[in-house]
C-alpha cells in the first residue's frame, strides 16, 4: 500500500522540512517489510488571490488533481475523529490488509479544506479541536504514520 501526504502550501527548508523528510525515510524503510510500498509528500500551490471560500475550491482541485487515482481519501480536519495511536496504526493496517492500493491524506491551507472535498473523504482525522499550522501538521502526520508503521511492525519505537 502506497500512502501519500497531499498538502496545500510548499515546505521551504527548514526544522519542519528536515523533520517530515526523516520521518518520511524512516516510515518507507521500516514500511517494507509490512507491505508499505511508499510514503509520498505530494504539494499543492494557489499562486492567485482569491477569496477564501474561492480559494477552499480552488485548492481542492489542485488536490483532487495530485491524489493517486483510487487512493482511499482520509481528510485532516478538526471535526474529524482523534484516535490513539494504537488505534490510528490498527485503521492504516485495516486498510492495509483490506487490499487498499493507496489512502491519500490530505491537508488543507490556511483556510481548510473545501466543504465538498471533506464530504468526499472516506474518514476525518483529527489532532484535536485546536488548529494547527498547516506546515506542522504535516510533520505531525509523518511522524504518527511512522510510529503506526512501528507498532504494525512490532518495533520499540512506540511506548505504550
Amino acid at each position: 500500500m502506497r500512502i501519500e501526504i497531499c498538502a496545500v502550501g510548499r515546505l521551504r527548508a527548514g526544522p519542519e522540512k528536515i523533520l517530515l523528510d526523516d520521518y518520511t525515510s524512516r516510515a518507507e524503510t521500516a514500511g517494507r517489510s509490512i507491505g508499505i510500498t511508499a510514503l509520498h509528500m505530494k504539494e499543492v500551490e494557489e499562486k492567485r488571490r482569491l477569496e477564501p471560500a474561492v480559494l477552499r475550491e480552488s485548492e481542492a482541485g489542485l488536490l483532487r488533481a495530485a491524489i493517486t487515482r483510487g487512493a482511499l481519501l482520509i481528510a485532516l480536519d478538526e471535526r474529524g475523529k482523534m484516535d490513539t495511536s494504537e488505534a490510528f496504526a490498527s485503521r492504516l493496517g485495516r486498510w492495509r490488509d483490506d487490499g487498499q492500493p493507496a489512502v491519500a491524506f490530505v491537508i488543507g491551507g490556511a483556510n481548510g479544506l473545501a466543504p465538498a472535498l471533506r464530504d468526499e473523504a472516506a474518514h476525518l482525522l483529527a489532532f484535536g479541536p485546536m488548529t494547527w499550522p498547516h506546515m506542522l501538521v504535516r510533520v505531525m502526520l509523518a511522524e504518527q504514520i511512522y510510529r503506526a508503521v512501528t507498532i504494525l511492525s512490532g518495533h520499540p519505537y512506540h511506548r505504550a
